[in-house]
């Protein structure tokens, strides 16, 4: 199933969907560690909590106290790891990039990427979803949920490693793309919700989805082979 098909039937399911509330770095960095294991209800708790109590500014986060971190990182699990990795960010963020992470944004591609990568939690997929939402870079970032759905489409293969079926899966859809931010989160957006609300890893329920018919996944009946 080509690509374009792929988005224009999730939008006739779910919708247009709606931009990403936070698209500054900075606070896409705080965002992803201020709750592990978290949906995004309980993060944006987690995160709310964060701006009210301590403040997003690298130094205000630096300088809180313990006890409150621990409460603001309490929204997901392992909170003592990830209050921890919040002053890890502060840190980073002030001595690599003088308390700037947006001068990242205006370089080159390869050097941009490697530099949001220092930050705890932030991967490749990770560094690639903030330069496409800042829109710093067209690019068709992907998490877990997107990426699921794509493969089970056919498009690229399951790796042994989660970076490598990455890579397969944006080589396999690159002719398809369109070098526009909007129509990119667009479909970042719409492939994630799908794997969140059908396509789930266990029990996917491909009764009710609407790509079943072009769905290789669906066809074979076996999980994760086309």
């Amino acid at each position: 199933m080509a690509l374009q098909e792929t988005l224009d039937l999730l939008e006739g399911q779910y919708g247009h969907q709606s931009l990403p509330r936070i698209r500054d770095p900075w606070q896409m960095i705080l965002w992803e560690n201020v709750a592990y294991m978290a949906n995004d209800e309980r993060r944006e708790e987690g995160f709310r909590a964060l701006q009210k109590r301590v403040g997003t500014r690298p130094e205000q986060v630096l300088s809180a106290a313990e006890d409150v971190l621990l409460d603001v990182t309490s929204h997901g699990i392992v909170s003592e790891t990830f209050a921890a990795k919040l002053r890890l960010c502060a840190k980073i963020c002030l001595q690599a990039f003088a308390g700037d992470v947006r001068q990242i944004l205006k370089w080159p591609l390869p050097k941009a990427k490697k530099a949001l990568q220092k930050f705890p939690g932030i991967g490749e997929p990770g560094a690639e979803k903030i330069l496409l939402f800042t829109g710093a870079y067209p690019i068709l970032a992907l998490e877990s949920n997107g990426l699921r759905v794509l493969v089970r489409l056919g498009h690229g293969e399951e790796k042994k490693n989660y970076a490598g079926t990455y890579r397969s899966v944006q080589a396999a859809v690159a002719d398809e793309l369109k070098e526009d931010n909007a129509w990119l989160i667009q479909a970042h957006q719409l492939l994630r919700r799908h794997g969140q609300e059908l396509c789930h890893r266990t029990e996917p329920q491909c009764s009710n989805c609407p790509l079943a018919s072009g769905c290789c996944y669906f066809q074979a009946g076996k999980p994760g082979r086309c």
